[in-house]
């Protein structure tokens, strides 16, 4: 029997579906990011005409350059906000809180190594610490739906297969709740954002996407406990343990559901009565024709 091609069977549509996909990603970002880039752009262009008009000892090209040195401290994780006591980004929790979106692959992009020793590390950094992380997650994730849903258990009386399914149900919901409602709330308090970017922000995040954007820990006018940055990390590291957790035992817990469902359903049409024999119409005997 000839093989199917690359082309045939699935790989096509899939193909198709994925660049149309992307396609109209790129369509509706452009049509509602575009607009706000103008806007910003030339707002930026008149506050530097205006700097310009009120400083006139400077000059034009002593402001661009006065620009260029703020983009690259930036670029290199310096915050040009405030002055130079502000909290280093390279203190414990910082490069705890760094290391863990390097393993986790989310590279926010904010802060990176700057010197040449510090990126030969973190290549061999993530090398190692990218396969150990998945293999963390996995392990934990197995490990908990072997506790929260055991094999078999399906063959247990009917009663103890409703208590299963809602003691899963609960779980699965105050663990969300905990994991992934909790903090984004306590975020967007602490950093002093909307509850929608504090959303926003866990998505970016346990999606691994991490545009950088909303990072916590960044704002200089703020005092933050020393520790806070290493619990974001943590956070980051049970929120993606938790996610792998309910893309596995989602099923399972609709699974059970639906059996459970069809089960009771099942008895209900076995222990309705049937009719009673003596209450069923009899035949008429009709004339014998001679």
């Amino acid at each position: 029997m000839p093989r199917a091609g690359l082309c045939s069977g699935r790989v096509l549509p899939l193909l198709m579906a994925h660049t149309c996909y992307l396609l109209l990603g790129a369509t509706v970002f452009r049509l509602l990011e575009r607009p706000a880039e103008a806007e910003s752009r030339d707002q930026f262009q008149v506050e530097k005409l205006r700097f310009l008009e009120n400083y006139t000892c400077l000059d034009q090209w002593a402001l661009e350059r006065f620009v260029q040195i703020i983009l690259e401290a930036w670029v290199k994780g310096v915050n040009p906000k405030g002055n130079s006591t502000n909290p280093s980004n390279w203190d414990f929790g910082s490069s705890f809180f760094f290391a863990g979106t390097v393993v986790t692959t989310i590279g926010y992009g904010n802060l990176a190594p700057s010197t040449e020793a510090g990126r030969i590390f973190c290549v061999f950094y993530a090398l190692l610490g990218i396969p150990l992380n998945m293999l963390f997650l996995n392990n934990l994730g197995t490990g908990l739906r072997t506790q929260l849903a055991p094999e078999r258990w399906e063959e247990r009386p009917l009663r103890s297969q409703l208590l299963k399914v809602l003691g899963l149900g609960l779980g699965l919901t105050l663990g969300t709740l905990a994991t992934l409602v909790l903090p984004p709330v306590a975020f967007s308090h602490v950093e002093g954002w909307s509850l929608s970017e504090g959303f926003y922000f866990a998505f970016i995040t346990l999606s691994t996407i991490g545009f950088g954007d909303y990072v916590v820990g960044r704002d200089p006018s703020k005092h933050y406990v020393s520790v806070y940055r290493c619990l974001a990390a943590l956070w980051i590291l049970l929120g993606l343990a938790w996610l792998v957790l309910l893309l596995s035992l989602g099923p399972v817990l609709l699974h059970g559901c639906s059996r459970l469902w069809l089960l009771v359903r099942g008895l209900g049409l076995q222990e309705r009565p049937g009719p009673d024999p003596d209450r069923l119409p009899r035949p008429q005997k009709g004339p014998i024709s001679a």
